[in-house]
């Protein structure tokens, strides 16, 4: 048998329009949870739906990995999207760095009022942190997630959840309390 033969058999047993179908039923049900999740991991609500999109393009790529079951699909696609926020860190992480010479400068607010400033604030420490982190941070802290659920999406242990808590709230309070401008 030949790479075409693997290929043809392979188009037969999922087409396109079920491909389709499933994204877009994957879609439907987990993309408002998904952008709520990307929201609070990215600086605006126009990443977060870039964040989405490609979490969704990835699923497109590759129907076949994607579990079955909706909690499932909603934890293959919560990694997925998790993945996505590291690498864009990462990546905004070495450009800062370029940019900066070694030194992180810290954003000016462009408002000054108090709320958004510790906005900003917060944002910046959030940034700081390493991403696994973060992530788990941002969902127990803000969307209120469970810690059984986040080890379940994750795919880890709950006491690592725990764990990551405890580190990331004291580097979040050792971060917010230092000046502004450190």
């Amino acid at each position: 048998m030949d790479g075409q033969a693997i290929a043809m058999s392979v188009a037969v047993e999922q087409p396109p329009e079920d491909v389709a179908g499933r994204v877009g039923e994957l879609f439907d049900l987990h993309h408002q949870r998904l952008f709520r999740l990307a929201r609070r991991l990215s600086r605006s609500a126009e990443d977060a739906r870039d964040l989405v999109q490609e979490t969704f393009l990835r699923a497109a790529r590759s129907p076949g990995s994607i579990p079955t079951g909706a909690s499932h699909e909603e934890a293959w696609l919560v990694r997925v999207l998790i993945n996505i926020c590291r690498d864009r860190w990462r990546q905004n992480a070495v450009r800062m760095r370029a940019r900066a010479n070694g030194t992180v400068q810290a954003e000016p607010a462009e408002n000054p009022e108090p709320r958004l400033i510790a906005q900003s604030l917060v944002r910046q420490a959030l940034d700081a942190l390493p991403p696994r982190r973060r992530a788990i941070l941002v969902m127990y802290e803000i969307e209120g997630t469970p810690i059984a659920s986040i080890a379940k999406l994750l795919g880890i242990a709950a006491v690592t959840v725990r764990w990551h808590l405890s580190i990331g709230r004291h580097e979040m309070a050792k971060l917010l309390g230092k000046a502004p401008h450190d």
